[in-house]
């Protein structure tokens, strides 16, 4: 399916959210700044856009980008060697749920809109503790569901219109609806903070962004 749609995902991120997914990205990299990471591990990659933000934000040595969609990648790849930011990020094709890296070898790890796609969240979430150092973040930035006087328009877009937009520019509207079915089920809120701890990760803490439609999720791994 991400392969499919992988030559519009962009275009679509942009479309669909106004911008704002920009904005929602950037708020990402801030949480892990203060450790002043030099190695960085983004998982669910995609096409390499916060790989690429954390780069012009942060400067670290080196960022490894993995997904499990060759297309994304290959877009990504792209993007990077456009910039000439080949040395510096490397993108390549990997499961979150078997990380190809050794024990404790990332100063942070950030996820942008793909821990709802983890086929076994606890043991997503538990590798990319093993790979974190002692003292390293994970930040995850992830749609939720809003509640109050937007719940109702949110959920009108995300049926009927985004699923729309969907299928005339990516020819697939059945990724757009997956979209917002995979929102509906994921344990957003205090359930994703108890998960999160319950593999290990310390001084957790959410921050809902705008109105709730998406929440970023930090937590650390301590030395004890």
């Amino acid at each position: 399916m991400f392969d499919d749609i992988a030559y519009r995902y962009d275009f679509l991120n942009r479309f669909l959210s106004g911008g704002i997914d920009i904005i929602w990205r950037k708020k990402l990299i801030a949480c892990i700044k203060n450790i002043q990471p030099q190695k960085i591990l983004d998982v669910a990659t995609g096409t390499g856009d916060v790989a690429i933000m954390t780069w012009k934000a942060l400067h670290p040595q080196k960022i490894t980008g993995i997904d499990i969609s060759e297309g994304m990648l290959e877009v990504g790849r792209k993007k990077i060697a456009k910039l000439l930011l080949n040395n510096h990020i490397e993108l390549l094709n990997g499961d979150s749920e078997a990380i190809n890296s050794g024990d404790e070898t990332f100063d942070a790890v950030t996820v942008a809109f793909g821990v709802r796609n983890f086929e076994n969240l606890e043991k997503g979430l538990s590798e990319i503790h093993r790979v974190l150092q002692p003292g390293g973040i994970l930040a995850v930035l992830e749609f939720s569901r809003p509640t109050g006087l937007i719940k109702w328009p949110y959920n009108l877009y995300m049926e009927h219109l985004a699923p729309v937009f969907g299928k005339l520019f990516s020819k697939n509207k059945a990724a757009y609806k997956y979209l917002h079915s995979s929102v509906k089920v994921f344990p957003e809120g205090e359930t994703f903070l108890h998960i999160l701890q319950k593999v290990g990760f310390k001084k957790t803490s959410l921050k809902r962004l705008s109105l709730g439609i998406c929440t970023i999720y930090c937590g650390t791994k301590t030395t004890v």
